[in-house]
């Protein structure tokens, strides 16, 4: 077997990365990362406009990206945004599976519709995604990376509130070992991050929208939280982007079908 020289294990140059969700948040710091290491990513997040600013300010840095509006739910969307990656640099080598959305809802305030808009998005978008970017892979026949975004609710729940989000990423945590079994024969490797608390936007609105039963001090749940993570504090957009990287590089070139946890320790209380 070659041996890849430490300079060269994490290098992506004219490699091809999606970057679902990849607006904000965790999302933009792996988007961020991967360009870093010389991947041409395409950001995909449902809002054009927020799309194409956050690909702007890649490439303010020197790196290569472009933004496309895309509803992960939706099949045509989907298919139009393999399409544009394909047509903006000339295939797809890397999708990361990120896009994922968390309404704090107890089951009993919780409607038909929440439970399938949250299933909508982090499940079937990343079963969407990952058949037509594999069938992309597939047809270049170079092999690829897959990445699926799960979270430490995958194997643990975390707090009240999240019972359609918790279904969602057991259920994608199934999926990518299951689709590692399958796209192995096609040298697509399809691996998971599982982040613990991370300090983004997205997770700022649902604390100020989350609806607690009476009595609970919301708080002091946070700091229960944090009092619960070894590391005493919520981690960064880049220590996900840093550990997708790893994923999508040579650095993880016998992995296929695991799941890296990135939680500051939380799992072990």
């Amino acid at each position: 077997m070659e041996i890849v020289p430490n300079n060269s294990l994490l290098n992506l140059t004219g490699e091809t990365a999606i970057v679902t969700g990849g607006a904000r948040g965790i999302g933009f710091g792996i988007a961020l990362r991967l360009a870093e290491a010389g991947a041409n990513v395409v950001i995909a997040d449902l809002k054009k406009e927020q799309a194409e600013q956050a690909a702007e300010k890649i490439k303010t840095n020197g790196y290569r990206a472009e933004g496309c509006a895309t509803d992960v739910s939706k099949e045509d969307d989907v298919i139009a945004l393999v399409s544009f990656a394909v047509s903006k640099f000339g295939g797809v080598d890397i999708l990361v599976n990120n896009a994922g959305i968390f309404p704090s809802q107890l089951v009993h305030q919780m409607t038909l519709a929440d439970f399938d808009r949250v299933l909508s998005v982090n499940l079937k978008g990343a079963f969407l995604c990952t058949k037509y970017a594999s069938e992309q892979m597939i047809g270049q026949g170079r092999g690829g990376k897959i990445i699926n975004v799960t979270s430490i609710d995958a194997l643990h729940p975390s707090t009240m509130g999240l019972a359609h989000y918790d279904a969602s990423k057991h259920g994608l945590w199934g999926f990518t070992k299951n689709v590692a079994l399958e796209l192995a024969a096609h040298r697509i490797w399809v691996n998971a991050v599982a982040p613990g608390g991370i300090q983004t936007p997205g997770v700022a609105e649902m604390q100020g929208k989350m609806k607690v039963p009476d009595g609970v001090d919301m708080t002091k749940m946070m700091e229960a939280f944090l009092g619960k993570i070894p590391m005493h504090r919520l981690g960064e957009p880049d220590e996900i982007g840093k550990a997708v990287l790893f994923l999508a590089s040579e650095m993880s070139s016998y992995m296929t079908g695991s799941q890296i946890v990135v939680d500051g320790g939380a799992l072990l209380s």
